[in-house]
């Protein structure tokens, strides 16, 4: 699938652009502000191939897209620019009632995240100069070198700017104003000013000498007020004088109070969070690496890692290294090693075939793949990973490592930024949550069934699955892996596969049938416990939970049967297979017999019938509608 036709799918299964107030990008992810959450079709999106899965931040959606975020994103905006991060999405969201904390840390992942490639590019570059140099084959006091440097250092010096910007889009205030804001705290005569060793004072009031450069907090406060100053004044201030007085009046009052007041306290208080993470990373040794490497994989599942961000890039800027950042690569090891020991445990090729390239792509820095679309899927992967990622950060930090660069990349490509003196305590700890995550993953082993509950959302028309219910009968069967994609030769009746009720199949109270997403049909209220074939051909797929049938007739009409609505959670219970994969069968011959009245207690149990090979009919239409008994014609499909 194009980007462009990715894009457009994830749109409508986020419920539209009326319901998007704006979205932006990290380096996997897209991040919706929706007005409402609960308008997403989850199941559609599941279905796309660019999509990895999802996830939900306090009131932030997240759909994660892996190495070509940008470009999904990028197509996405160029069709609907307004959907983009703006100042007048921002003031057209509705207020929430949010957690605090899970505030914050959107609000600094926001601000955050458009900077990082930034951020990384410099990081990256540092790191391979130090590498360079470790290597001597650049020597540090050549030209090349300073304009390298100048590469790489500029960024941080200068971050107040960078900062500024995202910041102000973030909060709706003129990312203008706010780079103003931040070239008068770093203008050099400013600089010099305060670093004097004079006390310093404007109109009477003290000013604290602050180092401004290299900074994150205190402007990242002083553009949050400023947005609050600057819509004050622009709402008393006339129309016709705007353009003038409002910035005028915004930095007029920004930067004394910045310079008195929010320097200061921004500066106070990341020192005590720089600190305080510290004292933890320092004092806390193996006890700290055991405990943060271990929940490393669900605090980046959270974004809660984008809230640190401010604090690592202060201690790269204040001490010339970070003790955080080497236990993101170890997590991501763990990942890689647990993905590795799904490989050797699995029976199915193409699970093996899944775990070992998405084993790779963690190693490169991409976890994605692995953790959602193998360890979190099988549970006890993650688990392995987990204790992999704790056992290799207990280890790091024990022999204190440290990071000397944000390179933006947790794998192996990024190792640059962890070459010094620590670097083989680092290395180290991927290493051992590496082997560990393997090793465990291995023993732990998986049940390759606890993935079926997604098998539906996986299946594509023309394609087929593997055998999943064993035989109850002597019946004929037949390969199905030797069958293409079904080649309608005529038009196809089928007959109703139970007795009950049958209705249009949009009253299924699932998108994923009511929309007709996977093929146009009829659906059912079943009074008899039994499901019956509605044509002659062959059955393609009987699923593991038992809840489920494909059939494709012998005149290439596929049809999948899903009996109830989540029934796939009861994993079997009170269904019963008559026929096994590959078996053929003429229409009429029972197929299933389910416990109607209990599974009825906790799931509705209509059932929907839908032709997956919809696109090769003219037509696909309802026969009867209404009550109905087994045997009886209830759909049609004209080629």
């Amino acid at each position: 699938m194009k980007h462009q036709e990715t894009a457009q799918e994830i749109i409508k299964a986020v419920g539209g652009t009326n319901n998007i107030n704006s979205v932006y990008h990290c380096v996997t992810r897209l991040r919706f502000d929706l007005k409402n959450n609960d308008k997403v079709d989850n199941n559609s999106l599941k279905k796309l191939d660019k999509v990895m899965g999802t996830n939900i931040s306090g009131d932030q959606f997240q759909v994660i897209i892996g190495n070509d975020v940008s470009k999904v994103f990028d197509a996405m905006v160029k069709e609907h620019p307004a959907i983009q991060q703006s100042t007048e999405n921002k003031q057209a969201k509705p207020e929430k009632n949010k957690n605090v904390i899970l505030n914050i840390f959107e609000t600094i992942a926001g601000v955050f995240a458009p900077m990082l490639p930034a951020i990384t590019a410099a990081g990256m570059l540092k790191g391979l100069l130090a590498l360079f140099v470790s290597l001597e084959w650049m020597s540090a006091g050549t030209d090349t070198y300073r304009i390298l440097s100048a590469i790489g250092d500029g960024v941080f010096y200068f971050l107040p700017l960078l900062i500024a910007v995202s910041a102000a889009r973030k909060f709706g205030s003129n990312p203008f104003v706010a780079i103003a804001l931040s070239t008068a705290l770093m203008y050099p005569d400013m600089g010099a000013l305060l670093s004097s060793g004079e006390s310093v004072a404007f109109i009477g009031i003290p000013v604290t000498a602050v180092s401004y450069a290299s900074s994150v907090i205190p402007i990242l406060l002083a553009v949050w007020l400023m947005s609050y100053v600057e819509k004050w004044v622009d709402r008393v201030i006339p129309a016709a004088l705007k353009l003038l007085l409002v910035p005028l009046i915004t930095l007029l009052v920004m930067v004394p109070v910045t310079l008195i007041a929010i320097g200061p306290l921004g500066t106070f208080v990341g020192s005590g969070l720089s600190g305080g993470i510290n004292w933890l990373l320092n004092e806390g040794g193996l006890i700290a690496g055991i405990i943060l490497g271990g929940a490393m994989a669900l605090i980046i599942m959270t974004g809660m890692h984008y809230a640190l961000v401010p604090i690592i890039l202060s201690n790269i800027a204040t001490l010339g290294f970070d003790k955080f950042l080497p236990l993101t690569f170890i997590s991501n090891m763990g990942q890689a090693g647990a993905t590795l020991g799904v490989f050797f445990r699995a029976k199915d090729k193409k699970l093996k075939t899944v775990a070992l390239s998405t084993s790779f792509t963690a190693l490169m820095g991409v976890t994605e793949p692995a953790m959602y679309g193998v360890n979190m899927k099988y549970k006890k992967p993650f688990a392995a990973a987990m204790i992999g990622s704790a056992v290799g950060g207990g280890f790091a930090l024990a022999f204190g490592a440290k990071a000397y660069v944000l390179a933006g990349n947790g794998g192996l490509p990024g190792l640059p930024s962890l070459i010094g003196q620590t670097f083989w305590y680092s290395f180290g700890g991927m290493i051992l949550a590496f082997v560990v995550g393997a090793i465990m993953s291995t023993v732990f082993g998986i049940k390759e069934e606890e993935g079926d509950a997604e098998a539906l959302a996986q299946f594509s028309p023309g394609a087929s699955a593997a055998p999943a219910a064993a035989p109850s009968s002597n019946a004929v069967t037949v390969n199905v892996d030797d069958m293409g994609a079904p080649t309608p030769t005529s038009d196809a009746v089928a007959i109703a596969p139970m007795t009950g009720k049958a209705i249009a199949l949009k009253e299924v109270n699932d998108p994923t049938f009511g929309d007709e997403l996977m093929g146009k049909g009829v659906a059912f209220v079943p009074t008899v416990g039994e499901l019956v074939s509605p044509v002659t051909g062959t059955i393609m797929n009987v699923f593991k939970t038992k809840h489920a049938i494909v059939v494709r007739s012998d005149n290439g009409m596929e049809l999948l049967i899903h009996v109830g609505i989540n029934t796939v959670k009861l994993r079997g219970q009170y269904f019963e297979a008559h026929v096994a994969t590959g078996a053929r069968v003429q229409a009429g011959d029972k197929l299933l017999t389910f416990e109607l009245d209990q599974i009825a207690k906790e799931y509705d149990i209509t059932t929907a019938m839908v032709v997956t090979n919809t696109a090769d009919y003219k037509q696909v239409l309802p026969v009867k509608l209404g009550a109905i008994k087994t045997g009886e014609e209830v759909l049609k499909a004209e080629i």
